[in-house]
């Protein structure tokens, strides 16, 4: 393999031949990497640790580090990352809490860029995208394909529906629906469609079409949330919508924290 001679790597590491390690890493003795990962230079590779194949860890990240939990009292809880995930310079990952599960995790293909941080039991999908300074407290979800703007701070145990975008600069306090788009003006507020990012991932017209009325249902009617469901659900049940029209009603109707409509 190719470890700089400035780099430590403890005993116990697993650490494949086809990996590159750069000068002032620090791998701890806990940690796993996967075939071709790459540490650029002064990472540090902390607790139980995994980072999957192909996965690439920029200058000065911090990975498995201790959370900022003060009922954290050194359980040997864990992070996992995903295959081909890329993850940019001053990132920090902190590690799960028995509390919280033990795991933070986050997926396959990702972009997690320069001074994001992922606090502890955090869970973060596959191609997901957390642009600079991205802070996500403990116990957030984001799911699969998802976009977190700049400078986005997301409240604890708020869920981030697939193909969301949230514009840089926006508070999260409550869910994100999926599939939209969500900034700030004077107040939070979902926009409508996250269009251009669900064509780019193979979305038809006609679901297009499908996801445009029920979020209408949901945002632009005079009804309640509730009764928006019921309309939402007698839909499905004739068949004029499909599965993403459900996973969008069973999102809203499972919030804990409410969504911002």
């Amino acid at each position: 393999m190719s470890v700089h001679p400035t780099a430590i790597v403890a005993p116990g590491a697993v650490v494949p031949e086809s990996c590159s390690i750069g000068p002032y890493c620090t791998v701890g003795a806990n940690v796993v990497l996967g075939e071709g990962c790459q540490l650029v230079s002064h990472v540090v590779l902390d607790g139980h640790t995994t980072i999957g194949a192909g996965s690439r860890v920029f200058s000065f990240a911090c990975i498995g580090i201790a959370p900022q939990d003060l009922k954290y009292k050194d359980e040997p809880t864990q992070v996992v990352v995903g295959e081909k995930t890329d993850i940019r310079e001053y990132v920090t990952i902190s590690r799960g809490t028995v509390g919280g599960g033990g795991i933070t995790r986050v997926g396959d293909a990702c972009l997690i860029m320069a001074y994001t941080h992922i606090g502890h039991d955090s869970s973060i999908g596959n191609g997901c995208i957390l642009a600079n300074a991205a802070t996500l407290a403990g116990h957030v979800t984001v799911e699969d394909y998802a976009v977190v703007g700049a400078l986005c701070p997301v409240h604890q145990y708020c869920r981030i529906g697939k193909y969301a975008y949230i514009g840089g600069g926006t508070t999260i306090t409550q869910d994100v629906m999926p599939f939209t788009l969500t900034s700030i003006a004077r107040d939070n507020h979902a926009y409508g469609l996250n269009k251009v990012g669900l064509e780019r991932r193979g979305f038809t017209p006609e679901q297009l079409k499908e996801l445009r009325q029920a979020y209408r249902t949901l945002t632009g009617s005079k009804k309640n949330v509730s009764q928006a469901l019921v309309e939402l659900r007698e839909k499905i049940e004739a068949g004029e919508a499909g599965e993403h029209v459900l996973y969008l009603v069973e999102f809203v109707a499972n919030s804990s924290r409410g969504v911002i409509r």
